[in-house]
């Protein structure tokens, strides 16, 4: 009898033993689960975590706002407005209050600062407000990036950039803040040190994504307009070219920087680049308008919302196969990976955020 028990006791332990621990489940064995859903005088256009406790949303000229959550709780920790008097930050010919249209925004490295585009500028001064589908020549006013200081939420920096700014996203290394400038045609680079441009670099049609090698040594920009990813070297400025595929308007860098992953919008399709050898791995289909796009701190999922088919694909990076798809909301429009909590956060257009667990 005493051997049986213990026969049995060993088999349990083997079993025990066998299962993945917390740790070692990596996010594409997880699954998609809705949490919450947060509300308010939101419009996001974008959420984007900070990667230590903060997730914001970027609330356009809808709301006039950024509202930063805590990302433990889901709560509303503030909500900044956009207005900023331009001549208190050197911009001596324009007078008085002026609003902006958050777009996208970017964590600073040391988490000091959280910097968000501004669509357009709204005041005297500024009488043409840009659009979705221009060119340099169109003559839209140029707008502004925004620094929000994280110790007390305030505005406390400006930074003149194109028309229609976009993306914003800041060197690892904390050297440089890039954002694309869809009316411009052109990246906009601003030297942290100096808080001055040092570089603006012409694109082509509508300059989008924007992702930056771990090493800060390179920037990888999308020519949404085209079909190309312009691979831009931070040390000289030199620029290499990418035949990515039509439309590319979202891109991710995987951790060890081998691999590009791009959402293709037109076709609605995501691609695997293989850096090294300059070539495409895998495309997949995940929905109609495939906009933006998240990658996990693992490497292993993917994550991307498909704006005309109102659902959020969770795809595995190794086989670039769909694994999850799921109903989010009518036109979600962002989504960031939080991964202090292992969360999803998807803007939806209309005026929430949902947030999925991956567990």
């Amino acid at each position: 009898m005493k051997l049986k028990w213990v026969s049995f006791l060993f088999a349990l332990l083997l079993m025990i033993t066998a299962l993945p621990s917390s740790a070692s489940v990596t996010t594409e064995q997880t699954k998609l689960t809705l949490i919450k859903t947060i509300t308010g005088a939101i419009a996001p256009k974008s959420v984007q975590s900070s990667g230590n406790g903060l997730v914001s949303a970027h609330n356009m000229m809808y709301r006039h706002s950024v509202t930063i959550y805590d990302a433990e709780t889901l709560e509303l920790k503030s909500t900044v407005a956009d207005s900023v008097e331009l001549s208190k930050f050197g911009f001596t010919k324009y007078s008085g209050v002026y609003k902006g249209a958050p777009v996208e925004g970017a964590y600073s490295p040391d988490s000091k600062y959280l910097y968000f585009t501004n669509y357009a500028m709204y005041g005297k001064g500024f009488n043409k407000e840009g659009h979705d589908t221009c060119s340099p020549a169109s003559g839209f006013d140029s707008s502004y990036l925004s620094r929000i200081n994280l110790t007390n939420n305030k505005i406390d920096a400006v930074y003149p950039v194109g028309s229609v700014p976009k993306v914003v996203k800041v060197t690892p290394d904390n050297k440089y803040i890039l954002v694309s400038n869809w009316c411009s045609y052109t990246v906009t680079i601003i030297s942290v040190e100096t808080q001055k441009t040092v570089k603006s670099i012409k694109i082509g049609r509508y300059p989008r994504g924007i992702s930056i090698s771990s090493d800060s040594k390179f920037a990888y920009v999308a020519e949404m307009g085209g079909n190309r990813i312009h691979r831009i070297n931070l040390e000289d400025f030199s620029v290499e070219f990418i035949p990515i595929g039509s439309n590319p308007r979202a891109i991710e860098l995987s951790p060890d920087n081998s691999t590009l992953y791009a959402t293709l919008n037109i076709s609605g399709k995501v691609i695997a680049w293989d850096l090294a050898d300059n070539k495409a791995i895998k495309t997949v289909a995940t929905g109609k308008s495939a906009r933006s796009l998240a990658i996990s701190t693992d490497g292993s999922a993917l994550f991307v919302v498909n704006f005309r088919s109102g659902t959020l694909s969770k795809v595995r990076t190794s086989d670039m196969k769909v694994i999850q798809n799921i109903k989010v909301c009518a036109e979600p429009i962002g989504v960031t990976y939080e991964s202090t909590n292992s969360r999803t956060w998807v803007a939806c257009y209309g005026g929430s955020i949902k947030v999925f667990a991956n567990q």
